[in-house]
């Protein structure tokens, strides 16, 4: 099976989902633990500056991503800040939240589109399936985040999950 992220749009959904080598229960903790979010959230030559969790339903993930890479032009010293507002948690298999787009505050940045993301942690041969799924409020508000290079971000995003998790294996 391939460790290749695979992506399909389904009318208002992004459809994400990839093989990681690791157990579920360490892949589960990647996503819900600031100490291995540090490591491995955002697209290649970005840095978590800020990572604030509060890992339980209500609670609130609140960072901010730096552009640390001289190479990426207009973007080097720029700052992206989001906040994920948790719904659910199921340990080691399911992680519900709304993403947003926001200020150093936390407020929702108006006018970017935010998304219900539904992620599903399937044990696989001793790996780990992950299924993600973000419906947006319309096709053209998830259009309008393609659009800025998302699936690119999430796709090296990933590869540096994977590479955080090979190296604490």
């Amino acid at each position: 099976m391939s460790n290749k992220m695979i992506s399909k749009v389904e009318g208002n959904e992004l459809i994400l989902e990839r093989v990681f080598n690791a157990p579920r229960e360490l892949v589960f903790k990647a996503f819900s633990e600031a100490e291995h979010l540090k490591h491995w959230w955002g697209p290649r030559g970005w840095t978590l500056t800020v990572c604030n969790v509060d890992f339980r339903p209500g609670g609130v993930w609140h960072y901010c991503m730096k552009c640390v890479d001289e190479n990426q032009g207009d973007f080097y010293g720029y700052e992206s800040w989001g906040k994920a507002v948790y719904q659910e948690i199921v340990e080691a298999e399911k992680i519900a939240y709304v993403d947003y787009f926001s200020d150093a505050e936390g407020n929702e940045a108006e006018g970017m589109p935010s998304s219900q993301i539904m992620m599903t942690f399937i044990e696989h041969e001793g790996k780990t399936k992950l299924v993600n799924r973000a419906q947006y409020a319309s096709a053209e508000a998830l259009k309008t985040v393609l659009e800025m290079g998302m699936e690119q971000g999430i796709t090296e995003t990933w590869d540096r999950l994977s590479e955080h998790l090979q190296s604490i294996q």
